[in-house]
């Protein structure tokens, strides 16, 4: 049982109301609350609503109140509910209520009382309303402003904001460690960006200052030791003197050495290779500025991340096909491929019918692919299949173009090695005439797919893709490590399709990926919006 009132309470109670857990005891003049005690409610403060009457509301008409209080503190309501009323019953909530007419008290009683019964019947609807905070409230009362989203039950409201306020505040503690460090790197940069300046305006400072003896010398001024010298010094916010015996000129807070019997031109020429150094230090503050900067972009982009990989959705049960490689062609047939020697071996041994053409690459390394139902499959299914077997095997990985795969039917395939000989795991003995295509390119697509309601991941040729999927993404070998590739995707497709997108884990998108590097050479708008349904096989 819960209270949500005073400072709240939560209690365990058996079925004759004996209180067995509680957070709060209570022990106050009108009830007592602890383990072992039967519950009892607080006090009614003003009428019941539940059983209100138009007599009841007489009170109102004699009341010198704010009629808007009077009924507040009568049944209790939150001043949002009084509102609501008094907009319905087309009453000034701000009028007092001894001078309220009969009428008015009259409508004010009767929007309360349907109000109720409407509730108590099931015949109101709430909703959620999203402002600048979401809430819900159990039913409509007069205007409201916000986005209103109607829902069936308060309860299911309740869930719904409590979902979203959660998987905020969860992403919010995800991303708060990237975010400390973001703020760290700013701070460096703006520290960087000073000191570049401060040593600018020194620089500037020590040339001005050694520009000024060239004015000595106009003026018949032969030692930086005259009067004045020092005085044209002083001018320029610079001064000669002397520590522990070696004389100094000081510029900006930097001393810098000087044989004062020097002609003024050696002087000065000291202070112009001083200004060069002060001017190389610039340089390598901007260096270091430049690599913070890079690790700034590089935390920002790891933060925008973050938001998006905390997600609440129901687990969906996943098809027989998508523990493999797979696809379906521009002509809709299943293709189905192995990822390693394993499920290599699983997808021949236990998906391979009669019906269906097998294709490998010409070259160690490659997966085992299966075009179900491919008895009249045409050309075009055929030489995407052979394309996939290619650009999922060690070529992708080494960049090894012009690559050909072949296809034979399922008799072809012996499962067990020749007498005295042995096959790898995830291996198969090939008899007879093999069908070679050529595959010229590596290219594939990865794409988000409407499937059975539902949209999933996953990478093929890209035509099929670009045909079958809401939003795609073309990529080559060479360029960027798989997880890196798979979160630079991700991103992508959350420009195009985010709601979708941030339901689909990053473990999801590196799974899908060929083996080895990969960059990303296109990215659009698929040509499907509409779910594909297929009648799956059972293991």
């Amino acid at each position: 049982m819960g209270e949500f009132f005073g400072d709240g309470n939560i209690l365990l109670c058996s079925k004759d109301m004996k209180i067995l857990a509680l957070q709060h005891s209570i022990d106050v003049r009108h009830r007592k609350l602890s383990v072992g005690l039967e519950y009892t409610q607080p006090p009614e403060n003003g009428l019941d609503i539940f059983n209100i009457s138009e007599s009841d509301f007489a009170e109102l008409g004699r009341t010198d109140l704010v009629s808007a209080k009077w009924l507040g503190r009568t049944l209790g309501l939150p001043k949002k509910y009084v509102e609501g009323i008094f907009e319905i019953a087309q009453v000034d909530p701000k009028k007092l209520g001894n001078l309220l007419t009969t009428e008015e008290i009259r409508k004010i009683f009767e929007t309360t009382k349907k109000i109720v019964t409407d509730v108590i019947s099931g015949n109101h609807e709430p909703v959620i309303i999203r402002n600048e905070k979401s809430e819900v409230l159990p039913l409509r009362l007069g205007t409201l402003e916000g986005e209103i989203t109607g829902v069936d039950s308060f309860i299911e409201g309740l869930d719904i904001v409590f979902t979203e306020n959660i998987v905020t505040k969860g992403k919010s503690v995800q991303s708060s460690a990237s975010n400390k460090k973001v703020k760290e790197l700013q701070t460096q940069i703006s520290e960087q960006e000073k000191a570049i300046e401060t040593v600018r305006e020194r620089s500037k400072n020590i040339t001005n200052v050694a520009n000024s003896l060239f004015e000595m010398i106009s003026k018949g001024i032969i030692s930086i030791e005259d009067t004045s010298a020092h005085e044209i010094l002083a001018i320029n916010n610079a001064k000669l003197i002397t520590e522990k015996g070696i004389s100094l000129i000081v510029i900006q807070d930097e001393k810098i050495k000087i044989n004062t019997k020097s002609p003024l031109q050696s002087i000065a020429s000291v202070l112009f290779n001083e200004a060069k150094k002060q001017s190389a230090a610039i340089n390598s503050i901007q260096a270091i500025k430049e690599k913070t900067e890079k690790k700034l972009e590089k935390f920002q982009s790891k933060t925008d991340s973050e938001k998006d990989l905390i997600v609440v959705s129901e687990i969906r049960k996943k098809n027989w096909y998508e523990r493999y490689r797979w696809f379906f062609t521009s002509d809709g047939f299943l293709a189905i491929g192995g990822r390693d020697a394993a499920s290599n071996s699983a997808v021949v041994r236990k998906h391979l019918v009669k019906k269906d053409k097998i294709f490998h690459g010409d070259i160690f390394g490659s997966p085992f692919f299966i075009l179900k139902e491919a008895d009249n499959a045409p050309d075009k299914s055929m030489n995407e299949v052979a394309h996939a077997t290619v650009c999922f095997s060690r070529a992708w990985r080494e960049g090894m173009y012009g690559v050909s795969a072949y296809w034979v039917n399922p008799e072809q395939v012996k499962k067990s090695a020749p007498s005295g000989e042995f096959l790898p795991k995830g291996s198969f003995t090939i008899e007879g005439q093999r069908n070679f295509i050529k595959s010229d390119t590596l290219r594939l697509a990865v794409g988000i797919i409407p499937l059975d309601d539902d949209y999933v991941l996953t990478c093929g040729p890209p035509e099929p893709i670009k045909k079958n999927s809401i939003c795609y993404a073309i990529i080559e070998p060479q360029g960027i490590e798989m997880v890196d590739a798979a979160k630079k995707i991700r991103i992508e497709f959350s420009k195009l399709e985010e709601d979708i997108t941030r339901k689909i884990s990053i473990d999801d998108f590196v799974r899908v990926l060929p083996p080895g590097k990969s960059q990303i050479k296109e990215v659009g708008i698929g040509e499907s919006q509409k779910p594909i349904f297929i009648d799956t096989e059972l293991d």
